[in-house]
């Protein structure tokens, strides 16, 4: 899940003409030592922290079918994951990293999701919004200082960028539907002769069976009326 929104992210900033304009987009640390061999206009797309959501946590268990209808597996709940990223420019002079961060804002905040055409994998089979919020307020993770503080660098400007993606649930596949008939006969009682026995089978939902497929069932004899004390013989 994790690359797949890398790959939406990467596609969105694309789309905004920085790819066409010869500016990398790449989600590479931005240590000290990366810094120093940058040659090109760069955007630098950082995952920096991981959390679940944990209110969004499901339970039970969806079922998943096929083309046909039938159904193939039992699918738990997706689990709902934050994403924080920080986002830096990397150019030859201040003022075209500023220029550049400044085209990365508008096109982020121009959308509060990643759209479904930029989806790949398991994003875009389960269909669900993939939440997108830039330079946010209430972003719960580690302070830029403290980022750039571990990776050993200067500090400078950024956007942190936090994603809300799904994380497909375990898929535990279902026992194949019954495609064959079970015939049960039931021997004939002494003295029937020939008659034919009751005969029955499974079908699948929808399959009315053969025509003539069971037999009559006869009903059984009625069990003789016990006597009770005071009854006249008749």
């Amino acid at each position: 899940m994790i690359h797949e929104v890398d790959e939406g992210l990467r596609r969105l900033l694309g789309e905004s003409g920085l790819e066409a304009s010869g500016v990398e987009i790449v989600f590479d640390a931005p240590t000290r030592d990366w810094a120093a061999r940058r040659s090109a206009p760069t955007v630098c797309v950082f995952l920096y922290d991981i959390r679940e959501d944990a209110t969004r946590r499901g339970s039970g268990a969806g079922e998943v079918y096929d083309e046909n209808g039938r159904l193939v597996a039992r699918r738990t709940p997706p689990r709902w994951f934050e994403l924080t990223y920080l986002v830096t420019a990397w150019a030859s002079r201040p003022q075209d990293e500023h220029r550049l961060l400044s085209q990365v804002l508008a096109c982020l905040v121009a959308t509060d999701t990643l759209p479904a055409r930029l989806l790949t994998g398991t994003l875009a089979e389960l269909g669900l919004t993939v939440g997108l919020d830039t330079a946010g307020a209430g972003l719960d993770a580690p302070a830029a200082s403290d980022v750039w503080s571990a990776l050993g660098g200067e500090l400078k400007a950024s956007l942190g960028v936090l994603v809300r993606a799904p994380l497909a649930g375990v898929s535990e596949a279902v026992a194949p539907p019954v495609t064959e008939g079970l015939a049960v006969r039931s021997a004939p009682r002494h003295g029937d002769g020939d008659a034919a026995g009751r005969r029955l089978r499974y079908t699948e939902v929808g399959d009315p069976g053969p025509e003539g497929f069971a037999g009559p069932r006869e009903r059984p004899p009625a069990p003789a009326r016990r006597r009770r004390r005071g009854d006249r013989r008749p």
